[in-house]
C-alpha cells in the first residue's frame, strides 16, 4: 500500500494480511495502529515527523525497517523486532548507538546524516551485520573504527558517503589503511571496491612495520628506565656506603658488649679486671671473692645504649635513602609510562596524534619555560619553603582531529558574529592558559592522556561530575596547582607507615597548557553559580584570584611569544571557565620540580655540603660512644675449633653440657665440630666468614641461630633443626627467596621468627610474600608481625604456583584468531586480557577441553616447571613471564605454537624449543642465556621476532640459521666482538636490530656506521630510524676496506696466523686495514688484483710478505697522497705558468726522481711486486726505491713513458715494463741495477738502445715490437757481456734478412735469440757471411723476407727435439715441476708472433701469471727469482741460488714516513 494525504495511521485493520507499508512526506508523529499487521515485513515512514521509534510491539515479522529523514533522537523499542534484517534511521537526530542489541539478524544498518560521536560497543552483539552506513556523523577517533573488526561479516562499510558530509576522522591521514587493516573482510569503503588482495596486503604490511616501529620505541623507552634506574642504583649504592660501615661498626660493638656480658652465668657475680695493657675488661667473677662492680655494669648497659641510639640514626638514614631512591625510581617510571603510552596513542591514532619531545634547542621548548616561569611567584610557595621551579620536560602535543575541531569552531563564531570588529581582533581573546586534573575526583595520569586524545570534556559533562559547569583553567601556576598540592598535603599526614627524605611530597608536577579563545567573557564572585545558562552571551567567565603575596612578579615578568591578553583579561590571577570544550585546544604538557629553600634535592642526599657536614659530625659522635668506658680489649681471633677451644669459649667443662655458644667476631668459615653439642640451644656465629650453613644440620635442640653479617650465599645445607624457632641471617648475600624458603620450610618446621633484611635479594618485591606463602609458622618476618591476612594472601598465592587444571582453567582462552589491535601486548597477554573466560567456575567440562585451548598466559604466576601441557595440541599463543622456570620443556606436544615468551625466568639455555615449527615470536628477556644453540635455531624456519636483551649472551654465532628474522633484540649482553655483525649478514630480511648495552658499542669505532655498512637492509638500529646519510657515510667510510673481519667473512675462520696465502680478487677494495699487523705473521702473499686500490695502504706493515699482486687496481703510490692544503693565492699563482711563483721548489731535471731514495726503505720481506694495468705514468711517483730487498718488479701495461726511481732496487733481478709508451732510457734509468737478469721491454716506443751499461749481469732482453729501425742500434747491446737471450721480433728492423746474422754475429754469449736457439752451424754461417757481404750499415733501408736468410745446404736452425732452457708453455706443468717443451721451435716462433696479438690483454694469463709466482715463492724461499716470457704472454719463474741476507721490516715496526 501506498498512502498520500495521510496526518494519521488510521484504517490499518482492514489489512490484516498486509505485508508492505509505504508512508512518504507526512505529518505523522507517531507509529501506531500496527496491532492488526502482524504479518508487516517492510515498514517506510520516511521523510515524515516521527520523534521516536514505538507501535511495533506485534510487527514480529517485520524484516526491513525504514525510518529515515525524522526527527527520531533515540533508538528504542525495537527489542521485538528479532527478525529485522534492514534498519534505516538516517538523516535523525540521534546522538548515540543504542537499542539494537537484540537484533541478532540485522544485515543493514543506515544511521548517516546524525550526530553520532562515539561507536563504542553498542555494535558488538549485530555480528550478522554486512552493511553499515555512518556517513554525516561526527566521529572523530580512530579507536571508534577500530570497534568494527568486532563485525566478522562487515562488508560495506560507508563514512564518507558522496551524499553526506564525511566525518571528522575521515580527514585524517591513514584512514583508510587503519580501515582496512582492523575490518579485513571489507569489500567497499565509501562506495570504492576494496576487495582487491593487493589493497589488503598492502594495509596489512603498513600497519605491521608501523607496529614493529612502534614496539621498537617502546622498548627503547623501557631501556631508558632501566638505565635510569641502574644509575639510581649505582648512586644508592655510593650513598650507603658510609651508613653501611657505620652499622657494621657500631652492632660488632654492641655484639661484644653483649657477649661480655653474656660470659657471667646468672647470679655469678662480675668484676672488672685492669689488664696489663691498660684496656679494662670484664671477666667472670672470681668464685672465691664476692665483690663486685655494678658500676662497670651500668657503664657497659650505658654504652650499649648509647650504641644503640646511633644504630637507629644509622639505619633511620637507610631508610631515607630507601625512599629517597623508591620516590625518584617511582618519578623514572612514571615518566616512562607517560612516553609508552604517548607512543601506543600514536601508533593508534596512525599518526594523527603525535607526541613531540622538545629539547632547550627548540623555540617552542623555551617559550614554555618561559611562559611556566613567568606565572610562578615565590610569595606564594613561601609556606611551602619553595625558592623556584625546575622544567624536566615538555612535550608538545599535534593532535589533527582536535585542532580541527578547534579551528572549525572559532571558524563558526567568526562568520556568525555581526562585528566585523571582533573578526579582525578575535586574536586577542586568544590566551595560553593551565589546565591540572583535581586528583580528588580524576586519576591524574589517565586525565592527562584522555585529554591528549579526545580533549576536554563538554560543559554539561563537568557538572554531571558535580564540579563547575565549565572547563576550570588558570593563567597562575598557584591558583592552579592549590587543589592538588592540598590533596598531597593531606595524603602525606595520613600516610606514615614509610618516612619520606623529601618534605615536599608535591615536588613532582604536570599540566597542560591549552590554547583558548575565551571571546566575550564577564568577571564573576566567589560563590557564583557558573553555569552556560546563567550567561548565555558569554564563551567564558573569569573569577579574579585575591592573593595575599601579590607583588612585582605581574610586571617583571616577560610575556610568553605566543599569549595575547584581550581587554578582559589584565595582569591579575585569575581563574578562567570556559564553556565551550571545542575552544580549547591542548598544546603542550609540562613536567616539573619545585626547589626548596635550601637549593637541594633528595637526589643530592649525600652528596651536599650540608649533608656531608652532617654527616662527618655523626661519624664524631659514633667515635665518642665507641670510646665510652669501658674500652674493652681485643679478643683472639679464631680460625678453627677444636674441643679444648668449645670448652673454654664456653666456659664448660663437658660438651655435652654447652647450651650457649657464641663464636661472634672470628674468622671461622667451617664448624664442623658444633654437631657433637647436642644439647646447644643458642649459638651466634656473626661477623665470621661464613659462605654456608652446612655445618650447623642435626641439632635438635637448637632454638636461637644469629648469622648475621657474613658473606652466605645460600641457605641450602641447613639439616634437621626441628626445634629452631629464631633466625637471623641479615647482611648476608642471599639472592634466591624461593630456594632458601624452601629450604627452611623442610628443615626448620618450628621456626617463628626469621629475619632477612639487608641481602640482595632477586626480585625484592617478592620475597616477603615467598616467604610467607611456605613458612606458615613465622610470627614475625623482618622485624615486623605478620598480619593474619597477609599469612592467608601470601599462602593463597603460592597454593598457585604449579601449572594444574585450575589455573589452566583461569587463564587460557579458545580464540581462533589475533584480536585487530594495535596493542603492543603479546597475543596471549591480549586475549586474556579482552576475551572473558572460556569456562565458568560451575560449567561441565568435555574430555577434550584442553585440546580446544588456543592461548594461555601464566604470566606473573611463580612457577617454577613447565608441566601438564601435552594435552594442549592446539596451543597458540603462550605467555610465562616473570616466573621461576629454569628449563623450557614440555612443549613437544604443542607444535602449533606461533607466539612464546618466557621473558624474566632463570633459563639458561633454549633446549625445548625444537619441535616447535611453526614458532614466529620468541621471547626470552632477563634470563641466563649464555649463547644462541645453532641447533636449536636451525629447527624453527619460520622465526620472524627474536628477543633475548638482558641476558648473557657473548656471541651472535648461530643467529645465522634464523633467514626469515625480522628482528633481533639482544641488548644489554656481553657481545664484544665485530665479528659478530658477519653473522648477521645472512640475515637478508632483517630490518630492526637492537644491539644497545653490549660491549662492543664502546670496543667497535664508528659502531653504527659500521653495522649500517655491514647490514645494508636494516632500517632501524638501537631504537632508532636508519637515515640515508648514514648510509651514505658508511659506504664512504667502509666501502672497499680489508680488515680482518672481512677476512674472517671471505675465508669462513678467523685463525689468522695459519694464512700464509690470501687472494681476494674483484671484492672492490680500496684501503687495507689489517690491524694489527702481528696476527697475520705468517702471510707470505697476498693477491688483490682487479680492485680499486690507490696504494699500498696497510700493507706495507704486513711483516712476512714476499709476493705482492696488485693488477688492475690504481695504484699511484706505495704511501696514500698527502692532500697539499693550497692557500688561494698559491693556487692562482699555479695557474699562472712564467711566473714561478707557485713552485714549491726548483723545476727537476728529466733525469731526476725527487727525493724518494732518502726515503726509509719499506717492506724489507717484499721480493716479488706485480703493478701491471694501474694506469701509472710516472714511476717516480711510486717510491719503488724504498722496496730494497725487491727482486722481481712487474708493471706491463700501464702508462709509463720513463724509467726512473729504481734507484733502491739494487737486489732487483727481473723488471718487466711490456705494454708502456716508453721511447727512450735515460742515463740513470737502471744506474743500480747491476744485478738484473731479465728485463722485459716488448711493445714500446723505443727507437735507440741506451743508457745499457750498467746492467752487466743481464742474461734476457725482450724487445719486441718497438720501433728499433737501424740494426746499428743492435750494436749497443755488446755492452751486455752476459746476455744469452734477446728477442727484437716484431721491430722493423727484424724484417731485415741480414739482422739476425748481424746478431749472432756481435754477441758472442747469445743463446736464444727471438725465441730460438743460435746453433753452431748459424754461427759459423754469420761469420762466413760477415766475410763475403758487406756490413748491413752499408745497405741501409735493405729490407728482404726472413726466410731468405736460409741458404742453400745448410741445416736446419734447430732440431726438432732440441730442449730450450728458460722455455715453457704449460703454466700447471710448471707448477707442478715439469718440463714441456714446444715439438717444434718454428711453431714457437709463429705461436709467439700470432697468439700475442689475440692474447694481449688475457686476463687469464695474468691470473696464471700469479699463480706461477705464489706457488714458486712458497717452493724456493729467499732465493732470487726471475721470469722468462711464454710465447702466450705468461712468465716463468728461474730460481737462482744466489744466498741473500735476511732483510727485517725497517724501524722496528714503526709506520714508515709519508
Amino acid at each position: 500500500m501506498f498512502f498520500s494525504g495521510f496526518p494519521r495511521m488510521v484504517g490499518l485493520s482492514f489489512f490484516p494480511r498486509l505485508c508492505q507499508l509505504t508512508i512518504v512526506g507526512q505529518n505523522i508523529k507517531h507509529i501506531e495502529a500496527l496491532e492488526c499487521c502482524p504479518l508487516l515485513q517492510e515498514l517506510w515512514v520516511v521523510e515524515c515527523h516521527l520523534t521516536e521509534i514505538s507501535g511495533l510491539q506485534n510487527c514480529l515479522q517485520l524484516e526491513k525497517l525504514f525510518l529515515y529523514d525524522n526527527q527520531i533522537c533515540e533508538v528504542n523499542n525495537l527489542e521485538l523486532q528479532i527478525s529485522l534484517e534492514v534498519l534505516w534511521l538516517n538523516n535523525n537526530c540521534i546522538t548515540q548507538i543504542q537499542g539494537l542489541n537484540t537484533l541478532q539478524n540485522l544485515k543493514e544498518l543506515n544511521l548517516a546524516d546524525n550526530n553520532i560521536e562515539k561507536i563504542g560497543h553498542s555494535l558488538d552483539p549485530n555480528a550478522s551485520l554486512q552493511n553499515l552506513n555512518l556517513s554525516g556523523n561526527k566521529i572523530s577517533s580512530f579507536k571508534e573504527l577500530t570497534l568494527l573488526a568486532r563485525l566478522p561479516h562487515l562488508r560495506e562499510l560507508a563514512l564518507k558517503d558522496p551524499t553526506s558530509t564525511p566525518n571528522p576522522v575521515c580527514l585524517l591521514c591513514n584512514y583508510a589503511t587503519h580501515v582496512l587493516y582492523h575490518v579485513p573482510g571489507l569489500q567497499r569503503l565509501d562506495t570504492y571496491d576494496v576487495s582487491s588482495k593487493q589493497i589488503k596486503e598492502a594495509a596489512e604490511s603498513t600497519v605491521m612495520k608501523k607496529m614493529m616501529y612502534y614496539n621498537m620505541r617502546v622498548r627503547t623507552a623501557q631501556r631508558n628506565l632501566a638505565e635510569a634506574r641502574l644509575r639510581l642504583t649505582e648512586r644508592k649504592k655510593t650513598m650507603l656506603q658510609l651508613p653501611e660501615e657505620c652499622i657494621r661498626t657500631i652492632t660488632q660493638a654492641i655484639k661484644n658488649l653483649e657477649r661480655e656480658l653474656s660470659k657471667v652465668p646468672a647470679g655469678c657475680k662480675k668484676s672488672a679486671c685492669m689488664s696489663e695493657d691498660g684496656l679494662t675488661h670484664l671477666v667472670e667473677g672470681d668464685p672465691t671473692t664476692d665483690g663486685r662492680d655494678p658500676a662497670l655494669e651500668h657503664k657497659v648497659l650505658n654504652k650499649i645504649e648509647a650504641l644503640k641510639e646511633r644504630l637507629v640514626l644509622w639505619t633511620r638514614r637507610l631508610d631515607e635513602i630507601e625512599a629517597w631512591y623508591k620516590q625518584d625510581s617511582g618519578q623514572a617510571t612514571n615518566m616512562m609510562e607517560y612516553t609508552v603510552q604517548f607512543l601506543l596513542m600514536e601508533l593508534e591514532s596512525v599518526g594523527n596524534i603525535r607526541l613531540e619531545e622538545g629539547c632547550p634547542t627548540d623555540p617552542w621548548f623555551t617559550s614554555c619555560c618561559d611562559l611556566l616561569l613567568s606565572r610562578f611567584s615565590q610569595s606564594d610557595f613561601k609556606v611551602h619553603n619553595i625558592t623556584g621551579i625546575k622544567i624536566n620536560r615538555v612535550i608538545r602535543i599535534h593532535n589533527s582531529a582536535l585542532r580541527l575541531r578547534f579551528e572549525d569552531k572559532l571558524h563558526t563564531l567568526l562568520t556568525s558574529e555581526k562585528s566585523a570588529t571582533f573578526s579582525q581582533n578575535y586574536r586577542r581573546w586568544l590566551e595560553y592558559l593551565f589546565y591540572i586534573a583535581d586528583p580528588e575526583k580524576n586519576n591524574e595520569k589517565e586525565e592527562i592522556l584522555r585529554i591528549v586524545e579526545e580533549g576536554f570534556k563538554a560543559a554539561e559533562q563537568y557538572k554531571a561530575l558535580e564540579v563547575e559547569g565549565a572547563i576550570l583553567l588558570s593563567n597562575s601556576l598557584s591558583v592552579t596547582e592549590q587543589p592538588r598540592i592540598e590533596h598531597a598535603l593531606r595524603q602525606a599526614s595520613q600516610d606514615d607507615s614509610e618516612h619520606s627524605e623529601d618534605t615536599i611530597p608535591f615536588r613532582h608536577g604536570q599540566l597542560i597548557v591549552s590554547k583558548v579563545f575565551v571571546g566575550h567573557s564577564m568577571p564573576i564572585q566567589e560563590g557564583d553559580l557558573v553555569d552556560r545558562s546563567s550567561y548565555p552571551r558569554f564563551y567564558s567567565v573569569y573569577r579574579n584570584v585575591d592573593t595575599k603575596y601579590r607583588t612585582a612578579v605581574s610586571e617583571e615578568r616577560p610575556r610568553f611569544s605566543k599569549t595575547h591578553t584581550g581587554p578582559e583579561c589584565g595582569p591579575r590571577r585569575r581563574q578562567w571557565f570556559v564553556f565551550e570544550h571545542e575552544l580549547v585546544l591542548p598544546e603542550y604538557i609540562i613536567y616539573f620540580e619545585y626547589i626548596t629553600g635550601d637549593g637541594e634535592q633528595p637526589a643530592l642526599l649525600g652528596h651536599s655540603t650540608g649533608r656531608h657536614d652532617i654527616s662527618s659530625n655523626d661519624i664524631i659522635l659514633d667515635k665518642e660512644a665507641l670510646n665510652m668506658e669501658p674500652v674493652l680489649k681485643p679478643q683472639p681471633t679464631l680460625l678453627s675449633l677444636d674441643d679444648k677451644i668449645l670448652l673454654n669459649v664456653a666456659r664448660a667443662n663437658v660438651l655435652s653440657q654447652i647450651t650457649v655458644l657464641n663464636l661472634h667476631g672470628n674468622s671461622l668459615s667451617k664448624i664442623k665440630e658444633i654437631s657433637r653439642l647436642t644439647a646447644l640451644r643458642h649459638l651466634t656465629i656473626s661477623f665470621n666468614d661464613f659462605t654456608r650453613l652446612d655445618d650447623i644440620s642435626h641439632m635438635p635442640n637448637l632454638e636461637f641461630l644469629d648469622a648475621s653479617f657474613n658473606n652466605i650465599a645460600t641457605l641450602e645445607g641447613l639439616r634437621a633443626l626441628g626445634q629452631l624457632k629464631q633466625l637471623d641471617v641479615r647482611w648476608n648475600k642471599l639472592t634466591r627467596a624461593r630456594e632458601d624458603t624452601a629450604v627452611l620450610r623442610k628443615h626448620t618446621p618450628a621456626l617463628l621468627k626469621l629475619d632477612t633484611r639487608y641481602n640482595p635479594w632477586n626480585r625484592l618485591k617478592a620475597v616477603r610474600m615467598t616467604i610467607l606463602g611456605h613458612l606458615t609458622t613465622l610470627t614475625h618476618l623482618d622485624d615486623k608481625m605478620v598480619a593474619e591476612e597477609e599469612a592467608a594472601e601470601a599462602v593463597q598465592m603460592a597454593a598457585g604456583c604449579k601449572i594444574n587444571q585450575a589455573s589452566l582453567l583461569a587463564h587460557s582462552r579458545t580464540n581462533s584468531e589475533r584480536p585487530r589491535s594495535l596493542s603492543q601486548l603479546s597475543t596471549a597477554q591480549l586475549l586474556c586480557l579482552l576475551s572473558p573466560a572460556s569456562w565458568g567456575l560451575s560449567q561441565e567440562l568435555d574430555i577434550d577441553w584442553t585440546a580446544k585451548i588456543t592461548t594461555l598466559n601464566l604470566d606473573s604466576q611463580r612457577i617454577p616447571k613447565l608441566i601438564n601441557l601435552n594435552k594442549l595440541v592446539n596451543l597458540r599463543w603462550a605467555s610465562f613471564n616473570d616466573n621461576d622456570i629454569s628449563k623450557v620443556e614440555g612443549l613437544d606436544s604443542c607444535s602449533k605454537l606461533e607466539e612464546l615468551s618466557l621473558n624474566n625466568n632463570n633459563i639458561s639455555t633454549l633446549g625445548g624449543l625444537p619441535k616447535l615449527h611453526c614458532l614466529n615470536k620468541l621471547s626470552v628477556d632477563g634470563n641466563q642465556l649464555s649463547s644462541l644453540d645453532a641447533s636449536v635455531l636451525d629447527q624453527l624456519p619460520n622465526l620472524s621476532f627474536l628477543s633475548v636483551e638482558n641476558n648473557r649472551i657473548s656471541s651472535l654465532h648461530g643467529i645465522h640459521r634464523v633467514r626469515s628474522l625480522l628482528e633481533l633484540y639482544i641488548g644489554n649482553n656481553q657481545i664484544s666482538t665485530s665479528q659478530d655483525i658477519y653473522y648477521l649478514k645472512g640475515l637478508t630480511n632483517l630490518i630492526i636490530l637492537d644491539l644497545y648495552g653490549n660491549p662492543l658499542l664502546e670496543k667497535l669505532e664508528n659502531y653504527r656506521i659500521y653495522v649500517v655498512f655491514h647490514l645494508p637492509s636494516l632500517k632501524a638500529l638501537d631504537g632508532i630510524a636508519v637515515e640515508v646519510t648514514e648510509f651514505k657515510s658508511a659506504k664512504d667510510m667502509y666501502g672497499g676496506r680489508l680488515t680482518s673481519d672481512m677476512v674472517t667473512e671471505k675465508l669462513g675462520h678467523s685463525n689468522y696466523t695459519d694464512i700464509t696465502c690470501l687472494t681476494l680478487q674483484s671484492c672492490s677494495i680500496r684501503t687495507v686495514d689489517l690491524c694489527p699487523a702481528d696476527l697475520f705473521c705468517n702471510l707470505l702473499s697476498v693477491n688483490l688484483d682487479h680492485n680499486n686500490l690507490t696504494s699500498f695502504s696497510g700493507i706495507i706493515y704486513l711483516p712476512k710478505i714476499k709476493a705482492l699482486c696488485l693488477n688492475y687496481n690504481h695504484i699511484e703510490s706505495i704511501l696514500p697522497r698527502q692532500k697539499n692544503h693550497l692557500t688561494n693565492k698559491q693556487i692562482l699563482y699555479s695557474k699562472v705558468q712564467s711566473s714561478g711563483y707557485g713552485q714549491q721548489g726548483p723545476p727537476k731535471g728529466k733525469g731526476e726522481t725527487g727525493p724518494t731514495c732518502s726515503l726509509e726503505p719499506l717492506m724489507g720481506s717484499l721480493e716479488v711486486l706485480h703493478l701491471s694495468h694501474n694506469g701509472i705514468s710516472n714511476m717516480a711517483n711510486l717510491q719503488l726505491s724504498r722496496l730494497t730487498n725487491l727482486k722481481a718488479l712487474f708493471l706491463q701495461g700501464n702508462e709509463i713513458s720513463q724509467v726512473e726511481g729504481l734507484e733502491g732496487l739494487q737486489k732487483l733481478r727481473e723488471l718487466v715494463l711490456d705494454r708502456n709508451r716508453i721511447k727512450a732510457l735515460a742515463n740513470n734509468s737502471f744506474i743500480a741495477q747491476s744485478l738484473l737478469l731479465e728485463l722485459h721491454l716488448a711493445e714500446n716506443r723505443i727507437r735507440e738502445l741506451n743508457h745499457l751499461d750498467p746492467l752487466t749481469e743481464l742474461r734476457k732482453l725482450f724487445l719486441g715490437k718497438n720501433k728499433l729501425q737501424d740494426i746499428t742500434e743492435l750494436d749497443k747491446l755488446e755492452v751486455l757481456p752476459s746476455l744469452t737471450e734477446l728477442s727484437i721480433v716484431g721491430n722493423p728492423v727484424a724484417k731485415n734478412s741480414l739482422y739476425r746474422p748481424a746478431v749472432v754475429l756481435r754477441l758472442s754469449q747469445l743463446q736464444v735469440l727471438d725465441g730460438v736457439m743460435v746453433t753452431l752451424e748459424e754461427r759459423t754461417r754469420a761469420e762466413l757471411h760477415s766475410t763475403d757481404q758487406p756490413p748491413c750499415s752499408q745497405c741501409p733501408g735493405a729490407s728482404l723476407a726472413a726466410t731468405e736468410i736460409n741458404l742453400p745446404g745448410l741445416l736446419p736452425l734447430m732440431p726438432r727435439h732440441t730442449p730450450i732452457r728458460g722455455i715453457s708453455t704449460g703454466l700447471q706443468n710448471l707448477m707442478h715441476g715439469h718440463d714441456v717443451l714446444p715439438s717444434n721451435v718454428d711453431e714457437a716462433q709463429s705461436h709467439y708472433i700470432d697468439k700475442h696479438k689475440k692474447h694481449r690483454h688475457s686476463n687469464g694469463a695474468r691470473s696464471g701469471q700469479t699463480g706461477i709466482t705464489f706457488g714458486h715463492i712458497r717452493r724456493t724461499g729467499n732465493n732470487p727469482t726471475t721470469t722468462g716470457l711464454l710465447p702466450d704472454g705468461n712468465r716463468v719463474i728461474i730460481t737462482y741460488p744466489i744466498q741473500e741476507q735476511d732483510s727485517r721490516f725497517p724501524n722496528g715496526g714503526k709506520p714508515p714516513p709519508m
